[in-house]
C-alpha cells in the first residue's frame, strides 16, 4: 500500500489562516502583531526566503519591517540595530537570516536579539528552555513538522521515533519536541553505526541529514510516518533542469511507509507558516494574553 501524503502546503495555508484570524481579533484591541527581518549581503536565496516572508507577513495583517544591510556592514553596526528593534515596541519578533557573510559572529549576533523577540528560537535562554522543558520560542522547521506529527498521527505518546540529523536549527530541538511528547527519541547521523537498523525500529523518522535520498525505503519499519526536512537540489543525468529532493528517496520510502512528506510541498511550507505563528505568540505573551491553541510547542 503506498503512502498517504502528507501535504504541508494545505496544512501550511491552515496554520497562516488561524494566525489571521488571531492578528484580526487582536487588532480589535489596538495591537498589531509586527516582524522585523534583517537581511545582510545579496545571497540570492536568502533574498527569495526574505521575500516571501514579507508577503506572507502582509498577508496575515501583521506589520513587515524589513532591513537591508550591505555584505561589508561592521558588526557593531549589525548588533546597534538589533539593540535598536529589541527596543521597539512596534516589534514583536525579530530575525535575522542566515547565513551571514564571513566577517559576522552568528552567535554573537542571534544571541544578541531578545529572546521574548527571538522568533527563530536560537537564543541561547530559548534553546535551553527547550532542551529543559520550560516555554520558550521553538525553532520554526521542527515546530511545524511537530504540528503535522500531530496532525497524522494524534497522541505521540510512546512512539520510537529517530531524528536522523544533529544539527542546532532542526535535529536537536526536534529531539527535544519529540521527548516532551512522550516519544522514546535516537539522534542518528551520518556516522551512526548500522544506520539502517537503528532506522527500521523507529515508528516515526525525521530525516534531517542534508544528503540528496540517502534514507531507501528498505531502511523504514512497514507504516513509519517520515518527515522530510532535506531540501537538496541535485542534476539528474541527461535532464536540462535541476530538481528539488529531500533526505530520503521518495518512491522507495513512499511504498513502505504508512505517511510521509514530499519534497517541495512538505516541511518547506510550515517553515514560514510557523514563523508567523512564532510572531503571534511572542506578541500574545508580551500582552499577557492566551496563547494561539495549537501553534506553539
Amino acid at each position: 500500500m503506498a503512502a498517504v501524503i502528507i501535504d504541508g502546503k494545505a496544512f501550511a495555508a491552515k496554520v497562516r489562516a488561524q494566525v489571521g484570524a488571531a492578528v484580526t481579533a487582536l487588532k480589535a484591541q489596538g495591537i498589531t502583531p509586527g516582524l522585523a527581518v534583517v537581511l545582510v549581503g545579496e545571497d540570492p536565496a536568502s533574498q527569495v526566503y526574505v521575500r516571501n516572508k514579507h508577503r506572507q507577513t502582509i498577508e496575515v495583517g501583521m506589520n513587515s519591517f524589513e532591513h537591508r544591510l550591505p555584505a561589508e556592514t561592521p558588526e557593531a553596526d549589525l548588533l546597534a540595530l538589533i539593540a535598536q528593534l529589541n527596543a521597539d515596541t512596534a516589534v514583536d519578533g525579530i530575525l535575522v537570516q542566515l547565513p551571514l557573510p564571513a566577517h559576522l559572529n552568528a552567535e554573537l549576533v542571534i544571541n544578541a536579539i531578545d529572546p521574548t523577540k527571538d522568533v527563530d528560537g536560537f537564543h541561547i535562554d530559548n534553546v535551553g528552555k527547550l532542551v529543559t522543558g520550560q516555554k520558550s520560542m521553538v525553532p520554526c522547521t521542527p515546530l511545524g513538522s511537530l504540528m503535522l506529527l500531530r496532525d497524522s498521527l494524534g497522541d505521540l505518546n510512546g512512539l520510537e521515533a529517530v531524528v536522523i540529523g544533529r544539527s542546532n536549527i532542526v535535529g536537536k530541538p526536534m529531539a527535544n519536541l519529540l521527548l516532551q511528547q512522550g516519544c522514546t527519541v535516537t539522534i542518528a547521523h551520518s556516522r551512526t553505526r548500522d544506520l539502517p537498523a537503528v532506522v527500521r525500529r523507529a515508528d516515526i523518522v525525521v530525516a534531517a541529514v542534508g544528503r540528496p535520498e540517502m534514507v531507501k525505503g528498505e531502511w523504514l519499519k512497514p507504516g513509519a510516518t517520515v518527515i522530510d526536512v532535506g531540501i537538496n537540489r541535485i542534476q539528474p543525468a541527461g535532464a536540462d533542469k535541476a530538481k528539488l529532493v529531500g533526505d530520503c528517496d521518495f518512491d522507495s520510502c513512499a511504498a513502505v511507509a504508512g505517511a510521509i512528506t514530499p519534497v517541495p510541498g512538505g516541511v518547506g511550507p510550515m517553515t514560514i507558516a510557523c514563523l508567523l505563528a512564532n510572531t503571534l505568540t511572542a506578541t500574545c505573551r508580551r500582552h499577557g494574553l492566551p496563547e494561539p491553541v495549537g501553534l506553539t510547542a
